[in-house]
């Protein structure tokens, strides 16, 4: 059975990392002690974060929204600064798990557990998020998108652990949307989910769009390019429909349990449409 410690300062997590190397950080542990009952592996330690301060709140701060990774999804959902300046995150948020995975899970995890299926993780590669990252030697801020380098890898190395995360508050005029596909209307882990961030002028008219898939690739997919091709059409169905045929042209789905590469393919070229569903 594993020792549970908890700390109150980054330095004693270090401290309990230097001397049991195997240590597993806690946050939640919605996905890590599935896991750890799944396959049967105990760390010798678990540590949890939720006694550290400045690991959990929501602040706006230099034109930047700062989470804590130990902000839950409820957080998430109840924070009038989330659902005033990053509407997709909210939408993102609503259809997460269950309500007691809600109250327990945290952004930290779930972005540290690093599933191209993540609910959270497609808001946070549209909206540009930024993770911090703390060691006992140095502090770095790096894209969300370089943090995570495949199903289950980040970018985490040693002593380093995740201690917040930075995401540019967008302008204002953007819309965020949310918008996924699972097995069954509730509590199911998405076959395809896509977040969108679009700024549309008076006359419909395309200013900027953004587009982040999940499920479809290792990891959260967003093409640039294509993004870039958008501005200056008209918004409507049109549009949306060939958005949902370019990305499932550039999409690289798998086929697993849940759904085969051609489904999750198809599945992408309608979704866009969706987003007219209010």
């Amino acid at each position: 059975m594993s020792e549970v410690a908890l700390p109150a300062s980054l330095e004693e997590v270090y401290a309990i990392r230097k001397r049991e190397p195997g240590a597993a950080v806690l946050a939640g542990g919605t996905d890590l002690l599935v896991r750890m009952r799944a396959d049967g592996k105990k760390p010798p330690v678990l540590i949890g974060l939720e006694r550290i301060p400045g690991l959990s709140g929501i602040a706006i701060q230099d034109g930047a929204v700062r989470i804590g990774p130990m902000v839950t999804h409820q957080n998430l959902l109840d924070s009038p600064v989330i659902r005033k300046h990053l509407a997709v995150m909210h939408e993102a948020a609503q259809v997460l798990g269950s309500p007691p995975v809600r109250h327990m899970g945290t952004i930290g995890g779930n972005i540290c557990t690093a599933s191209p299926a993540g609910d959270l993780l497609p808001a946070l590669y549209v909206l540009d998020a930024e993770v911090e990252i703390s060691s006992p030697a140095k502090k770095r801020v790096v894209p969300i998108a370089t943090f995570i380098t495949g199903p289950g890898r980040t970018i985490l190395t040693g002593q380093e652990i995740l201690t917040g995360i930075r995401i540019p508050v967008p302008d204002p005029g953007y819309q965020g949307f949310y918008r996924k596909v699972g097995q069954r209307r509730a509590l199911a882990i998405s076959i395809v989910s896509m977040a969108a961030l679009l700024m549309v002028s008076p006359d419909k008219t395309v200013r900027s769009a953004r587009f982040a898939w999940g499920s479809v690739g290792p990891v959260v997919m967003r093409f640039p390019d294509v993004e870039s091709s958008f501005a200056g059409r008209t918004f409507g169905p049109a549009l949306l429909a060939d958005v949902g045929r370019q990305y499932s042209e550039r999409i690289q789905p798998i086929s697993d349990i849940r759904a085969s590469a051609s489904y999750r393919k198809m599945v992408a070229a309608g979704l866009p449409l969706k987003i007219l569903e209010q």
